[in-house]
């Protein structure tokens, strides 16, 4: 569990975090989002002890970090964005060194190394030099640090950044399978991974917290008055304006784009009936050829964006 109660941090004048207070329960996966500077990167250092609040008070598992440091600490496996590995060392050296500065016992640390091997799935390069390593690879190298003693809560900070989408997805797999046995605090801008990853989010915009809800709520706040459809048919006059009239949830239908014989079309409509069975049917009456039709989903950076105006308007 951790608990921040009223924790700012200022640095001479500047309030980087503001009187910020949330509650993370033992056994979620918690998404901490905002954009670059908001205060993500302070909040965490302050959890993890690297840093002191100016005024508040940070509880990890029951340990105050400012009065119980060493106990607090000890709860916490922390992954730091553009962590610094040690590249002259192989995978198993690395994760033997992190098993010394956390005083794993000499009879443990051959087990410990072998698990969290198996752990972040490094068992089949533990002998290579992490200089000689992907990206993606490097990541996980990283995470192992961070679950060396087996600490119940993984702090994870922009753990996917600079990654390809076939090492994200790898990553986000790795953290949700983590999610069973952890507690864990990701940290993040992209905002479509915390979706992937996370079944509650705190969100923080210039050193405050703003919202702290679950994902379904904030998606469902989300979603527009009107719902839109990308349209691409491969047609001179396609008719569209006289299906506009049949179907008469149809509000709009807009020309966005066209590309040779192809043109692509933004239809949008009120209700939340699924309408694109009907205006499939509609389209092939009217002999209009249709190359795609798409749905566009609601995603967490619109959730992200209305919630964070709001907030700026009052």
């Amino acid at each position: 569990m951790i608990e921040l109660q009223n924790v700012t941090k200022k640095y001479n004048d500047f309030i980087a975090v503001d009187n910020i207070s949330f509650k993370i329960e033992d056994g979620e996966v918690v998404g901490f989002l905002g954009p670059n500077g908001a205060g993500k990167s302070t909040t965490m250092n302050m959890i993890t002890g690297f840093i002191e609040p100016t005024a508040g008070k940070i509880i990890v598992n029951g340990f105050d970090i400012n009065q119980k440091a060493k106990q607090a600490k000890k709860q916490i496996g922390y992954m730091p964005e553009n962590v610094p590995l040690y590249l002259e060392l192989t995978v198993s050296e690395f994760i033997s060194y992190m098993a010394d500065l956390k005083l794993v016992k000499r009879k443990e640390k051959k087990d410990e190394i072998a698990r969290v091997l198996k752990a972040t799935g490094l068992e089949e390069v533990k002998g290579k030099l992490i200089r000689n390593l992907s990206r993606g690879y490097r990541q996980r190298v990283s995470l192992a640090g961070a679950l060396v003693g087996n600490p119940p809560i993984l702090i994870l900070d922009e753990p996917t950044v600079g990654l390809d989408p076939i090492q994200i997805k790898e990553i986000r797999t790795l953290i949700k399978e983590l999610g069973k046995k952890h507690t864990i605090l990701i940290s993040s801008h992209i905002l479509a991974e915390i979706s992937q990853m996370c079944n509650k989010v705190i969100i923080i915009n210039k050193g405050k917290i703003i919202r702290t809800d679950n994902m379904e709520n904030i998606e469902e706040e989300a979603k527009p008055d009107e719902t839109e459809i990308t349209l691409t048919v491969e047609e001179n006059n396609t008719k569209l304006q006289e299906i506009k009239n049949e179907i008469k949830a149809i509000t709009s239908i807009e020309l966005i784009e066209e590309k040779g014989n192809e043109k692509v079309y933004s239809l949008k409509h009120t209700g939340s009936e699924d309408i694109r069975k009907e205006l499939f049917k509609k389209c092939v009456d009217k002999d209009i050829t249709i190359i795609e039709m798409k749905k566009k989903e609601i995603s967490l950076e619109d959730a992200f964006l209305k919630i964070t105006k709001e907030e700026e308007k009052k």
